[in-house]
């Protein structure tokens, strides 16, 4: 809390948007509603708080780190893999203020080029970027999932023509394993397929659960769900799908001493998660 009252703040609203020469702010009844020229000016003013928490981060040693971090991801990843590296981070720094924004994964890149993030994590196939350091940090599986009782379910062994009239449950289009889904289907000639989209894993779930379809899903999302009975796999290879995490930075950013130990702290936890799949 700032402790200003709220005069105060419209006289300095006022005075910025004054000394500017634009509205930063349309007023609709009793709430302030940033404008375009207000977003475009909060984008640079991130970048120079994030800046400054920079410079103060120079001054600290790294046992006694202060300042703010921002982190996006999109919402498997915020869900399922960062958890347990925010928890891991804040246990050994606890003066760092973390801030996390769930971006579509297609968006992230965006984020790093803008400096609205300071670190992004993706699933998505080798990445390539002249402008951003990328790192895989593990390959994540994709599978179909349906309900035990399933009609599928019931098969050792599925052949192309199995899927046929069958409703498949999938992100929307423009995710990137969307897109390799459809494209893994196209090769293989099954054009006959219903969709039913959405915008997350959780919603995929629960339909499939409920036998309405055939979930594609990487399988750190239904691991829960597997393990109490109520979605098992199906006996179906995709080909050529080779989706990973992914941990991006500017490549021009200065890693301080706060990004340096989140970097490392994601490593640590992923890391061991990958060994964990191979045992």
């Amino acid at each position: 809390m700032l402790n200003y009252v709220p005069s105060n703040v419209t006289m300095q609203i006022k005075a910025l948007e004054d000394e500017l020469g634009v509205r930063l702010f349309d007023r609709l009844g009793k709430q302030l509603v940033l404008t375009t020229a207000g977003k475009r000016f909060l984008t640079h003013i991130q970048i120079v708080l994030n800046k400054l928490d920079e410079a103060r981060s120079v001054v600290h040693d790294n046992e006694n780190l202060s300042g703010t971090l921002t982190i996006s991801a999109n919402e498997v990843l915020c869900a399922y893999r960062l958890p347990v590296v925010f928890q891991l981070f804040r246990s050994r720094y606890p003066g760092v203020r973390l801030i996390f924004r769930s971006v579509p994964n297609q968006e992230l890149k965006q984020t790093l080029f803008e400096g609205t993030a300071d670190v992004v994590f993706m699933l998505d196939e080798t990445i390539l970027s002249t402008g951003l350091t990328v790192e895989p940090l593990l390959e994540e599986t994709f599978r179909f999932f349906v309900a035990p009782d399933h009609r599928l379910a019931k098969l050792p062994v599925l052949q192309q023509e199995d899927f046929h009239g069958e409703v498949f449950l999938v992100n929307e289009k423009g995710c990137t394993y969307r897109t390799m889904f459809d494209r893994s289907f196209e090769k293989k000639g099954i054009d006959d397929i219903t969709y039913l989209e959405f915008q997350n894993a959780e919603a995929i779930k629960q339909c499939a659960i409920t036998r309405i379809g055939i979930a594609f899903l990487p399988e750190i999302t239904v691991k829960a769900e597997v393990e109490r009975g109520e979605l098992v796999a199906l006996p179906w290879q995709i080909p050529d799908l080779h989706v990973y995490t992914h941990m991006a930075w500017h490549k021009d950013k200065w890693l301080s001493p706060i990004i340096l130990s989140f970097i490392e702290a994601a490593r640590e936890v992923i890391t061991i998660e990958e060994e964990n799949k191979t045992v």
